[in-house]
């Protein structure tokens, strides 16, 4: 095996943590290698170490057999490392050219810049790619599949030869990430090494050859994609054997009230109108491709965003929800997509988010929060749901997906919500934390909650969902529930728009 990188027994500690203890990895030219593990299991400590942002206690990185000390993220550039960030580096207000070459401009004899000649070589590079970029535009332009290639043109254009992919198909829809995995596959002809980095299984043995799986901050193992499979990646990443992801579906009582009713719903002046229910107890679903409507029709439903009509019931009064503050009193509470930037405010603790939009209740005085009766209740919220942190004092920016999720969660069962919206509960979660938000769900429908379930993910949509409204262009095309909930009906649908007989509404 030509190895082009090799890490041997790399040891990181931070302050009260030991993050990595005797970790090892292997890389050969050419390879596409699948680094897994829950979160907190040490995969960014160990790429950040690779990439010169941290320094190891212990251990050694080779390159092309010679040892290198990364003192900083410049000196792994020069070694030929790059890396694609899950969260994008790039400058909005900067077209794809200018920020390929930030820092380090073209210029000529006379130090101006040649903006031609660096037009020609980011062209180069896109061509190389197969995409189609356009460079006059900002960034923000750009849809996020091509800010994606962008972020990859400009590891390229470093040269890299170990190139680093943290997540990449996160915001991608699958015939973008399909695109992905074509490019990988060419740059691993070109020789290009490359860890990938995902919480999507499947993705693995579609793209990988080889796999690492850390735990705890430990080497657990490598294997060779083709003598693995999910079930076995599963144990290796958590310590046992999850038989099943999803929780058994309680049959839907017959006699389930309805308790949201969206009887008429018009976002546009000229668009289809919606229709469709919620009943007491159930996770209906909102599935289709990424763009058919889905978070825009949840968004209209709790007046985020505007409607041109509207005429809901909830509990079988009509409600008028203008803002997310109406559909609050009325009980309705949405975990948006991006909790980071939407649901959550990282840098204050667990308590500060829990009670934010809670805190008229501790009021003992007019101006003053009973503290004690503040905390005794985040307490009792976080035990509900299973955060698991040091105190409810710990930074949310600290925890993990799967715990940042659950402190949204916790925030609008503190607020007597009984409807909740969940927008792609589980992006950006390990397989672990995912299985403990499904059973959370299923919990919640037993206490009489009712949800829904917005996701990409269809074994999510198939698992989870007793109803499963099938959106395409702007409307929903089909209701499917029981046995007609399946893979290739949704699919059919969210892409055909057919299948037999249509249903306007759900």
């Amino acid at each position: 095996m030509d190895t082009i990188l090799k890490l041997d027994n790399i040891t990181k500690s931070f302050p009260g943590v030991k993050a990595l203890q005797g970790i090892h990895l292997q890389i050969a030219r050419g390879e596409i290698h699948a680094l897994l593990g829950e979160n907190g299991a040490g995969k960014s400590t160990l790429m950040k170490i690779l990439c010169g942002i941290y320094q190891p206690d212990e251990g050694t990185i080779t390159i092309e057999n010679e040892p290198r000390h990364f003192t900083n993220y410049h000196d792994a550039v020069a070694a030929g490392v790059g890396i694609v960030f899950q969260e994008f580096s790039l400058i909005p207000y900067l077209n794809a050219v200018e920020n390929m070459f930030l820092g380090r401009e073209m210029r000529n004899g006379f130090g101006l810049l040649e903006r031609g000649k660096m037009r020609r070589a980011a062209a180069e590079i896109f061509g190389r790619l197969g995409v189609a970029i356009d460079l006059s535009v900002p960034i923000r332009e750009l849809s996020v599949a091509q800010q994606q290639f962008v972020e990859i043109g400009k590891a390229l254009s470093l040269e890299a030869r170990i190139l680093i992919l943290d997540e990449p198909t996160a915001t991608l829809t699958p015939a973008e990430a399909e695109h992905l995995f074509a490019i990988m596959r060419d740059l691993k002809k070109q020789g290009v090494a490359m860890i990938f980095i995902s919480h999507h299984l499947e993705e693995i043995f579609e793209v990988c050859d080889r796999i690492t799986v850390l735990r705890d901050g430990q080497y657990v193992g490598m294997t060779e994609v083709a003598q693995s499979d999910i079930g076995r990646l599963v144990e290796m990443m958590v310590g046992r054997r999850i038989e099943s992801s999803f929780p058994p579906k309680p049959p839907l009582r017959p006699d389930a009230k309805i308790v949201l009713n969206v009887e008429k719903l018009q976002l546009l002046k000229d668009g289809p109108v919606l229709q469709f229910t919620l009943r007491e107890g159930e996770i209906l679903g909102f599935a289709g491709l990424v763009g058919s409507g889905r978070t825009e029709t949840a968004l209209a439903v709790i007046g985020a965003n505007p409607a041109y009509v509207k005429d809901i019931r909830i509990n079988g009064e009509a409600a008028k929800l203008s803002d997310p503050a109406d559909a609050l009193r009325a009980g309705v509470g949405i975990l948006p997509e991006s909790r980071k930037t939407e649901g959550l405010i990282t840098d204050f603790s667990i308590k500060q988010n829990i009670s934010i939009n809670n805190l008229g209740k501790y009021r003992s005085l007019r101006f003053f929060i009973d503290q004690r009766s503040e905390a005794r209740a985040t307490a009792d919220i976080m035990k509900r749901v299973g955060v698991k942190a040091p105190t409810m004092q710990t930074e949310v920016a600290t925890l993990s997906g799967g715990n940042q999720q659950k402190v949204v969660i916790a925030r609008w069962l503190n607020h007597h919500t009984n409807i909740l919206i969940f927008d792609e509960p589980t992006r950006g979660i390990d397989v672990g934390a995912k299985a403990e938000i499904y059973l959370l769900m299923r919990e919640l429908t037993a206490r009489g909650y009712s949800i829904i379930m917005i996701s990409s993910e269809l074994p999510e949509i198939v698992g989870m969902c007793d109803r499963v409204a099938v959106f395409r262009q702007g409307r929903i095309q089909t209701l499917l529930e029981g046995d007609e909930i399946d893979s290739n009906a949704v699919m059919t649908y969210a892409t055909a728009g057919t299948r037999g007989a249509q249903h306007e509404h759900a």
